[in-house]
């Protein structure tokens, strides 16, 4: 993994970036690709990009372009981070860690792309003492939360579509959890070696909610479609199906509804009306595809 210069390690920058050094080192320009590093009051590359780190503690790596994707919102991340730390997905973030944990032997980066919150990522660090984490979004609200996920980790905003900061080869593991994915990217930041973890939603995920809640349903075409992209830049080499009940209170299976992107497709006050006449508790299955790729 890189790691930045000496000179850097007590930059008054370095004061208000929650990143350990080592970090900071495997981080890269978005424009140019060129490693970034304190300079005056911000993080800067040897072409002169300049960028700003946020006063929660992560680095603001988004280009002047408008961005390709939707950031979740405030109510949606204050939902999702409500709905984690209630235990509801605990089963799935262990399952995450055991995939990464053989590509972080002796420590190495863990990335993740669409991190959210940091939970999953921090269950990762958790798992494998030795390795340093970095949280990717496009949410300033994720981020604000990211930053502060773990000792070990640091967080950056990121249009993935457009590409990830990261030096080339310097990610032990890359996680993709219910997020966009670039094979090209992930590929390029992935050292040989390295472990791809990506997890989507089973076929009968929330299928009890559903109809119920007029959710978005899983796209049956989902598995082929996440072969086809992957593919021709990484070989399967494991992972698991990953289900099991869970007893919602009924204001946890509406956040649960609120977290994904059903939440942008009902009209206000749709989504709370249907969750009225559901059984409180209500029991809901919740299902996972793990997969384990390495690069070709």
């Amino acid at each position: 993994m890189a790691t930045s210069r000496d000179d850097d390690r007590h930059h008054p920058v370095l004061d208000r970036l929650r990143m350990p050094p080592a970090v900071l080192g495997s981080l890269a320009c978005p424009h140019c690709g060129h490693p970034i590093r304190p300079e005056g009051n911000a993080l800067r590359c040897a072409s002169g990009h300049s960028f700003d780190v946020a006063k929660e503690g992560y680095a603001g790596l988004l280009t002047g372009a408008r961005p390709t994707g939707t950031a979740d919102t405030a109510d949606m991340v204050r939902d999702r981070q409500g709905f984690q730390e209630a235990g509801h997905y605990a089963p799935l973030a262990s399952r995450i860690a055991e995939a990464a944990a053989p590509a972080l032997v002796g420590g190495g980066l863990a990335a993740d792309v669409g991190a959210g919150t940091g939970y999953y990522l921090s269950r990762v660090l958790d798992r494998s003492s030795d390795a340093l984490g970095i949280g990717l979004d496009l949410s300033k609200y994720a981020l604000r939360r990211a930053a502060k996920a773990h000792p070990r980790a640091g967080a950056a905003a990121c249009d993935a579509w457009r590409g990830l900061p990261l030096r080339d080869g310097t990610v032990s593991v890359l996680l993709n959890v219910f997020a966009p994915r670039g094979a090209d990217e992930f590929h390029r930041v992935l050292r040989p070696g390295g472990a791809l973890v990506v997890v989507t939603p089973g076929a009968d995920h929330l299928g009890e909610l559903v109809g119920a809640l007029g959710l978005v349903s899983v796209d049956a075409r989902k598995e082929e479609r996440l072969e086809d992209t992957l593919s021709a830049r990484f070989e399967r080499t494991g992972g698991e199906d990953v289900a099991y009940p869970m007893r919602l209170p009924r204001p946890d299976a509406l956040t649960v509804a609120g977290m994904g992107p059903s939440a942008r497709h009902l009209a206000p006050g749709e989504l709370e009306r249907r969750a009225d006449a559901l059984p409180d508790p209500v029991e809901v299955t919740a299902s996972f595809r793990i997969g384990v790729y390495r690069p070709r």
